[in-house]
């Protein structure tokens, strides 16, 4: 019997906190990761106004694949099809050099869902936030502005299918750093 969506969202809060469990963010605080999925679904529940439980679930569980050993035949198990394959849609394969992970993301933007479109506008939206007021201690300005840049390519590369969250993420890129 499917999850209510209520009860959906909860319980991608909860896998998704057991598996970033021992993860911790990059910012000075070393902030615990799960804090960056909830953010993701804050900003498209609150900032973007969507209600679509799978979506939000999308969002939630965005970085299990990439970062723990989460696999994506326990995402479809655990929460269906609809959900996983959003996840799948957004996540990098970690075999791939950095540069071309990113490469990939500017190229895939486009092709995407529109749920994928969504989790990954929110995820960059949050990334820009986090780079702009409380960036990995070892990040040059030099670094911080490129990741801005690139994060532009990719949400250039998906305008169009919130443009609501479009303009909070333009906000975010106009606190680019230039110190």
């Amino acid at each position: 019997m499917p999850l209510e969506p209520v009860q959906a969202i909860l319980k991608a809060v909860a896998f998704a906190a057991h598996k970033h469990r021992d993860q911790r963010r990059r910012d000075p605080a070393a902030s615990p990761y799960i804090n960056h999925p909830i953010a993701l679904a804050e900003v498209l529940s609150i900032e973007g106004g969507v209600t679509d439980s799978d979506i939000l679930c999308a969002a939630l569980l965005h970085d299990t694949v990439e970062d723990t050993e989460t696999t994506e035949a326990e995402l479809r198990e655990t929460f269906g099809e609809a959900i996983a394959s959003m996840v799948m849609e957004v996540t990098d394969d970690k075999n791939l050099p950095k540069a071309e992970r990113k490469r990939l993301q500017i190229e895939h933007a486009p092709h995407i869902s529109d749920g994928a479109k969504l989790v990954k506008l929110a995820d960059k939206i949050c990334n820009l936030r986090d780079v702009a007021h409380r960036p990995p201690a070892n990040w040059p300005l030099e670094r911080r502005q490129g990741y801005f840049d690139w994060a532009k390519q990719v949400i250039d590369g998906l305008r169009g299918v919130h443009p609501g969250l479009e303009g909070v993420f333009d906000e975010a890129f106009a606190r680019r750093p230039v110190e």
